[in-house]
């Protein structure tokens, strides 16, 4: 389980640290940063997947992604007594991205290019990786790490350090390229693991959702992010997954109603009073995205972690408190992440005893964590 997270210069997140839990709940206004600590976290699993530079350049470049304030504030600028303004930088412009978990941590700094002629001198470099044993970094800990081209691994539990021949393109990252079975198994494993963060934020239920379509149905024990493969993955967990659980929560939702999966693997929703099945194509934006999170939190294959970015959106106010019991219940089988402005939503979780509150807040368009105290972290040094 991911107990740690740290993000520094990533646009309003100028310096955050939070603690995370089984269950989390990001929460807090309109405009407060809750997107961009989702987008961090996408961010991190890009990292493993190869494609963080593209990620990034998909945002509009590093520049744009960079907070955009002064690199500390005074206490007269906090107080109101003088205005914003950049002081005397004392590090380079970075964006640090880490967290850490029961057994490993990790961090990534990228920054800024040396400037050229190229048409491709704004991609930003990844300009140092750590990885360690444990909650914080330190000496005695370190696994791997690599400070720009150079890369270097630990000698399995000895001291001895393994310099990796060959150096490291600025826009590779040691996760993708210097994990291996028999030299650096640490990166690996971690890698994998990160791999199988799943994300949901794109649910579709406009009208030409592909959710409302019929399709072939194959076994699908993971729901695609688009929800795309709705009908089988329903029957996937029918057939061998908790059919049980699945039948409990859309009866708790819409007061008794079934879900079946009809020819071409549709989805079909029976209800007391009507003589025949609802079809996907019929069923409102907010009862199809019921379904949509009720398939993907009861996935017979659970990932290690969960995060799920607004997932009341077109859901009636009735349906979140059921929402949230399911959820809940997701949580005792994968670490779940949820972000949401929905006071009902918030309420039903933070009820449940495993559940950490993680309520952001803007102060001088910086994100603050409301409560966090002083939490340990520590980057690694280019």
């Amino acid at each position: 389980m991911i107990t740690r997270l740290a993000i520094s210069g990533y646009r309003s997140l100028r310096d955050v640290t939070i603690d995370l839990g089984a269950l989390t709940v990001v929460t807090g206004p309109n405009g407060s940063g809750k997107s961009s600590l989702y987008r961090a976290l996408r961010l991190l699993s890009d990292v493993a997947q190869g494609r963080i530079i593209a990620s990034l350049a998909m945002e509009g470049g590093l520049s744009s992604t960079l907070w955009a304030g002064p690199e500390k504030f005074s206490s007269r600028m906090k107080a109101g007594e003088q205005p914003v303004e950049g002081l005397v930088r004392s590090g380079p412009v970075s964006l640090k991205l880490g967290f850490a978990s029961e057994d490993y941590g990790y961090a990534i700094d990228l920054g800024l290019p040396v400037p050229s002629m190229s048409r491709f001198s704004h991609d930003p470099e990844i300009k140092t990786e750590a990885l360690w044993v444990g909650e914080t970094l330190g000496r005695a800990n370190l696994v791997a790490e690599r400070r720009g081209p150079a890369c270097r691994i630990r000698a399995g539990d000895s001291s001895v350090w393994r310099d990796v021949r060959g150096g490291l393109s600025p826009l590779d990252s040691m996760m993708t390229h210097r994990a291996d079975a028999g030299d650096a198994l640490e990166l690996l494993l971690l890698r994998e693991r990160m791999r199988q963060w799943r994300f949901y934020d794109d649910l579709r239920t406009d009208r030409d959702a592909p959710a409302r379509r019929p399709h072939v149905g194959t076994y699908t024990p993971i729901l695609a992010s688009d929800g795309g493969d709705l009908g089988a993955a329903i029957q996937t967990i029918l057939e061998s997954g908790d059919g049980g659980a699945l039948e409990d929560t859309i009866a708790d939702a819409f007061d008794g109603a079934t879900l079946e999966v009809g020819d071409g693997f549709a989805v079909e929703m029976r209800q007391h009073g009507l003589l025949r099945p609802l079809r996907a194509a019929e069923l409102s934006d907010g009862t199809l995205r019921y379904f949509l999170l009720a398939a993907a939190l009861l996935s017979p294959r659970p990932p290690e972690l969960m995060i799920l970015n607004e997932p009341e959106a077109s859901l009636h106010p009735d349906l979140l408190a059921p929402l949230g019991r399911l959820m809940v219940k997701a949580a005792e089988r994968c670490q779940l992440i949820v972000v949401t402005h929905a006071a009902t939503l918030v309420a039903v979780l933070e009820a449940h005893r495993e559940c950490r509150l993680v309520a952001l807040h803007k102060e001088l368009g910086e994100t603050i964590v409301r409560d966090a105290g002083l939490l340990a972290w520590r980057w690694p040094t280019r």
